[in-house]
Parts: structure tokens; C-alpha cells; sequence
């Protein structure tokens, strides 16, 4: 029963039926009105580095998996061809069954460019449907994708820029009749741009730190469907992101973050009557959705500043072999109300790095709570050192 309820609400929420009560402007501040948009599972993050650090990415250190945060990132990642696999039960305090999966490759052309690639794999466990008298009516396997593409490039010592390529698709109903409307499997295309800025040379306390600035604009792109008759938002988005490495000594390193994010899609409206309505419609275009994104909270600006989420990070390494991360990831309450600390650690091994992260929420009995990730990297510079040497 957990399964099918927890199907329900997504295929509920990708066809957006969903009520708003009549309500006075004086009210729309403190409101519950969230931002409508499908393919949820792209806002999830699929790697144990960032998961543990609150969610941040923008303007860390490049990884395996910069692909999420800052394909830009790519452009100055030190190792010449890296892979990584991540794990994250999903909603473990409501089934058993859901899983993400993240693969992500990179290899580096030359000393300015890069190319990467990666499959983002949402499995969301075997649902039985059943008629409205209650009678078995089949089984479905639904699930969510993306296969994304990038391509990095260092325009000098201190600046990157990248772009990516991402199709989705998203079958969660298996074809299912809901409500009287068929439904059917949705498709979209989507592209990031982004850049990043690297300062290596930050001197203080006679000691070289490094600043860096991270932007990225995800998931710019088509529509997607489950309907004849309805077309969905995808969570179009604005990350902006500042991270500062302090080095210590020559063994330790403490690097701090923030990351900001604004979803670049329309905000729902209410309507009152016939003759009062606040906000904007939200039947526009990608561009024009992507504009609107900015003014078009019905309570104003202070209903628009409730929509930026922060996440900010630490990370500690010592002697570039161990690390320790925590976090916190902020989203108001009238736009989700997502809050919860993070923290996780990593070990590097010459070849390979493990990463694992915790999710502990901020409220009791939240569907998030318990999250765990897990991801394993292979670093094949390190990998063709090591045969050298043996």
C-alpha cells in the first residue's frame, strides 16, 4: 500500500492536479505554493561528496560527478580519465525497493579540454494497479532517466566554461488510465551552461588557498508530457555557488561553501473570483517561463526570496587521503519545506575513492530521513602509475 500510495502522489503531481483555496493577498506570503514542475528526480543529488556536504557543488573542487553541479568544473579536473558509480536507497522510511543509480565518466582531450558523460537511473520498485472496486489490473516497473553529455574548456589559467546535452525520460504510469485520461511516457531534451572561476593563489599567512565562484544554468530545455492535453515544466534551474579552501599545513585542508539555487519556472497564481487573480499565468513558453521565474510570485518579492534554497558545506582532508564533510540544505517552508543536515566522509586509496554521506533531517518522521549514499571512483592516472611502478 505504501508503493502504490507513493506512485500516486508522483503521477498525482506530474498531472498537476492540484487544488488552491480561495485566499487574500494579506495571506499569500505565509502560504503553501510551491513551484509545479515533473522530472523531480533531476533536483536529487546523486553523489556522496555533495550529499554530504549539504548539497553544495557549484564552486567545489572538480570531480567525477561535476556533471550535476558544474559540467565548467571538468575543464580544470587534474586526473586525465576517471569513473564513478553512486548508490542512493530512496525514501527508505516509506518502501524498500527505490533506488537512484549515477554513473559518470570523464576523460580529458588536452590541458583545456575535457568531455564527460553520465546516466542518471531513478528505479522506482514494481507497482501493482488496481481498479476502483479494488481488483488487480497489472503491474508496472516505472522508472526515471537522463543521459547527459558534456564538454569543458579552460579559457585561461583561472576560467572555465561548459555546456551539456541531457535527455529524459520519465515512465511512471506505464500507460495507465488515471482519472479517465490515458497517460503514456514522457520525453524531454535539455541543456546546462555554466562557468567556473578557479584562484589557486590566495595568500594569507604566507600560505597559497584557493577561491573559486561557480554558475550553472541545468536543465534549460523542453516541456515534457504524460498527457495529451498537459505539458510540465522540468526544474529548470539557476545554481550560483562560492567555495574557499583553506590550507592549513601540507597535511590539512578545510574548504567551506555556499551554493544558491532558483528554480527558472513560473510560480503558481491564485484566484480569488471572477474579477481578483494575483500572479502571472503559468501556460507560457520555456523562455518566457525562464523570465517570469523572476517577478511573478503572487505575494511579491518576499514570496520570490522564499524560493531561492542555500545549501552550505565544509569538507576536511588530511594528507589529501581522508576526508570528513558536513552540511545543511535549506528550503523554505512554503516551497517544500526540505531541511536537513549532512555529513559523510571519503577515503582515497591511490586508484580508488570512497565517498559515503547521511541525510538527518531537521523534523521528525520526514520521508527523508536516513538517507545514506554511497559512490566508488576509479582514477585510471593513478591506475596506469601504479602498473608503471609495479
Amino acid at each position: 500500500m505504501k508503493k502504490i500510495c507513493a506512485l500516486g502522489v508522483l503521477i498525482y503531481l506530474s498531472l498537476n492536479v492540484l487544488g488552491q483555496d480561495d485566499i487574500t493577498r494579506s495571506e499569500l506570503v505565509g502560504s503553501n505554493n510551491p513551484l509545479e514542475y515533473s522530472a523531480s528526480f533531476l533536483t536529487i543529488a546523486p553523489d556522496s561528496r555533495a550529499g554530504a556536504m549539504g548539497d553544495v557543488g557549484a564552486a567545489t573542487s572538480p570531480d567525477y560527478n561535476s556533471m550535476k553541479w558544474n559540467p565548467a568544473k571538468y575543464g580544470f579536473i587534474e586526473s586525465d580519465m576517471g569513473i564513478a558509480v553512486s548508490l542512493t536507497p530512496w525514501l527508505r522510511n516509506l518502501v524498500d525497493d527505490i533506488n537512484l543509480y549515477n554513473l559518470s565518466f570523464y576523460k580529458r582531450i588536452d590541458k583545456k579540454q575535457t568531455v564527460a558523460a553520465s546516466l542518471v537511473y531513478f528505479d522506482l520498485g514494481e507497482i501493482q494497479f488496481t481498479n476502483n472496486e479494488g481488483e488487480y489490473n497489472g503491474q508496472h516497473l516505472p522508472y526515471e532517466m537522463s543521459i547527459d553529455v558534456a564538454y569543458a574548456r579552460a579559457f585561461s589559467e583561472r576560467i572555465s566554461g561548459g555546456i551539456a546535452f541531457r535527455y529524459i525520460r520519465s515512465d511512471i504510469t506505464g500507460g495507465a488510465v488515471v482519472e479517465s485520461t490515458e497517460t503514456n511516457a514522457g520525453n524531454a531534451v535539455a541543456a546546462d551552461v555554466s562557468l567556473y572561476y578557479l584562484n589557486d593563489e590566495v595568500k594569507l599567512n604566507d600560505q597559497k588557498h584557493e577561491f573559486s565562484l561557480g554558475l550553472n544554468i541545468s536543465n534549460i530545455g523542453s516541456k515534457i508530457s504524460y498527457t495529451e492535453i498537459q505539458k510540465d515544466f522540468i526544474p529548470t534551474n539557476l545554481k550560483i555557488g562560492t567555495a574557499f579552501k583553506y590550507n592549513i599545513d601540507d597535511y590539512n585542508s578545510l574548504t567551506l561553501a555556499l551554493d544558491l539555487n532558483k528554480l527558472l519556472i513560473p510560480t503558481p497564481s491564485y484566484q480569488v473570483n471572477d474579477s481578483t487573480f494575483f500572479g502571472e499565468s503559468s501556460d507560457v513558453s520555456v523562455p518566457e517561463g525562464m523570465i517570469q521565474s523572476f517577478s511573478d510570485a503572487p505575494g511579491g518579492w518576499e514570496e520570490e526570496l522564499n524560493e531561492i534554497k542555500y545549501s552550505v558545506g565544509a569538507e576536511y582532508w588530511y594528507a589529501n587521503q581522508f576526508a570528513v564533510r558536513a552540511g545543511y540544505f535549506h528550503e523554505h517552508e512554503t516551497k517544500g519545506n526540505r531541511k536537513y543536515f549532512t555529513l559523510g566522509a571519503g577515503l582515497r586509496l591511490n586508484v580508488f575513492t570512497i565517498d559515503f554521506s547521511y541525510l538527518v533531517p531537521v523534523k521528525q518522521n520526514n520521508p527523508l530521513a536516513n538517507t545514506m549514499r554511497f559512490t566508488l571512483g576509479l582514477d585510471f592516472q593513478a591506475f596506469r602509475a601504479q602498473n608503471k611502478e609495479g
